[in-house]
């Protein structure tokens, strides 16, 4: 019953202008390539990370063992977690994941149990709700109230309709200053909802976020010469602009211009690669309940991995409180691990400042690192020369590395605050595992709020 309602969702999303509907779709060797980085990524002792199961199944990657044994893993890990450390974005997410393999998340067997994932999605969001209504801001972020709103109403279930009516509201509110990545799973998720919904006053308040929030996208776009916020922003930008014409009609998208800054960028990080993929064969996560998985034969030069993976750079996701955080928050603290590059040493200054909680502090150091080492390497650096000023923690997120703690300052997602990473003033648009310093640069790490 549950994947019958979910496909017939599908349908009428389709019927409602909500797949794509533009004639930009990527070369075969690029889809190919990037699809190869994603089965990559797959690892043994690493935590699954569903955006990647997602991203292949709607690219149609569906034949390898890497891609059946990361299901395998998502289902076992829905099991032992759900109920348990997962942020309501997390299991959206597995939600969508499991909906694109044809599985019902409504009941996840593994190990010998069974889970009703969506009836915990939904109890989440009841949380996330709940603390919107009494404290004005969600329990993580609004990043993942999207993905949970997505989640319900592609499952077919209630809970969606009224954190939509909430995200159509935020998005078109002057005070709103929201990422290109939370407006852009916004509007996928108000666009379901709009499909669903029979209430006219609902539709209206959706219609008007739907029109406002693609047109500020094509607005973006055409100042950026393409660009929409930045490299890593642009795959959910081109889903949600590639779903969703309708609401930004009759003008039009210049697909190829958007896809030709896409194709200017060698991705490699899997979180990144998971959400441009889809754009790049016309399809969007709204369609993550509408495949035919039976039809899907692999779009990739699948490697014929073993059931435990061994190859791999990195596919982790410890949960949507991190990664969630890149989105309306700390984004330029997250982005993946990348090796360097040895070469000529160069010099990296490094601050790190409290202006914020308890005892202040500002501190600076130079190091000398390799040319083309990562922040990561500097930070490692700084620690190693004065461990009683620079010593800091990281966890691993689906982006890869995120500092959590310097000079024993950690962030708390109960006070909202997070270490922010600045070049001249501006915020990092990569992490500290993948953002490569230049020699003289000045980086500094200030404890802020989201």
């Amino acid at each position: 019953m549950m994947l019958g309602v979910a496909f017939g969702i599908g349908v009428l999303l389709a019927l409602a202008g909500g797949t794509a509907a533009h004639d930009c779709v990527a070369p075969q060797k690029l889809v190919s390539k990037l699809v190869q980085r994603l089965e990559d990524s797959v690892q043994e002792n690493e935590l699954p990370n569903p955006s990647v199961l997602l991203a292949m199944n709607l690219a149609g990657a569906t034949a390898s063992n890497a891609r059946k044994w990361l299901l395998q893993q998502i289902q076992e890990e829905a099991v032992k977690r759900a109920q348990k450390d997962m942020t309501s974005g997390e299991a959206a997410l597995y939600v969508l994941a499991l909906l694109s393999s044809c599985q019902d998340p409504q009941r996840v067997e593994a190990l010998g149990q069974t889970v009703d994932l969506v009836h915990v999605l939904q109890q989440k969001t009841d949380e996330e709700m709940a603390s919107l209504e009494a404290e004005g801001v969600p329990k993580t972020t609004l990043y993942s109230v999207s993905l949970d709103a997505l989640g319900l109403c592609l499952a077919g279930v209630g809970g969606y309709q009224g954190a939509s009516v909430v995200l159509a509201k935020q998005v078109l509110s002057p005070e709103s200053h929201l990422s290109v990545d939370t407006r852009a799973v916004a509007v996928m998720a108000l666009a379901c909802t709009y499909s669903q919904t029979d209430l006219h006053d609902v539709r209206d308040l959706l219609r008007e976020a739907l029109s406002t929030v693609t047109n500020g996208f094509l607005d973006e776009q055409e100042k950026g010469h393409g660009m929409i916020g930045n490299i890593y922003s642009m795959g959910l930008a081109l889903q949600a602009l590639g779903a969703t014409s309708k609401f930004y009609a009759p003008r039009e998208w210049d697909c190829a211009q958007a896809f030709s800054v896409v194709y200017g960028h060698n991705y490699q990080q899997p979180m990144a690669i998971a959400q441009v993929l889809p754009a790049l064969v016309g399809k969007s996560y709204l369609e993550a309940a509408g495949l035919d998985c039976a039809a899907n034969t692999g779009t990739s030069q699948s490697l014929q991995l073993p059931l435990t993976p061994e190859l791999g750079t990195t596919g982790v996701h410890r949960g949507m409180a991190a990664a969630a955080q890149s989105h309306d928050g700390p984004r330029g603290t997250v982005p993946g691990t990348h090796a360097a590059v040895l070469a000529a040493p160069i010099t990296v200054s490094y601050s790190i400042i409290n202006k914020l909680q308890g005892s202040h502090f500002d501190y600076t150091i130079s190091v000398s690192v390799p040319g083309g080492s990562t922040l990561l390497k500097v930070l490692q650096v700084a620690e190693k020369e004065k461990p009683n000023i620079f010593s800091f923690q990281t966890e691993q997120t689906s982006w890869g590395p995120m500092v959590i703690s310097i000079h024993g300052l950690a962030a708390n997602s109960d006070d909202r605050t997070y270490w922010q990473f600045l070049s001249s003033g501006d915020a990092l648009q990569e992490g500290v595992g993948t953002y490569k310093p230049q020699d003289g640069e000045h980086i500094q790490a200030v404890f802020s709020t989201y």
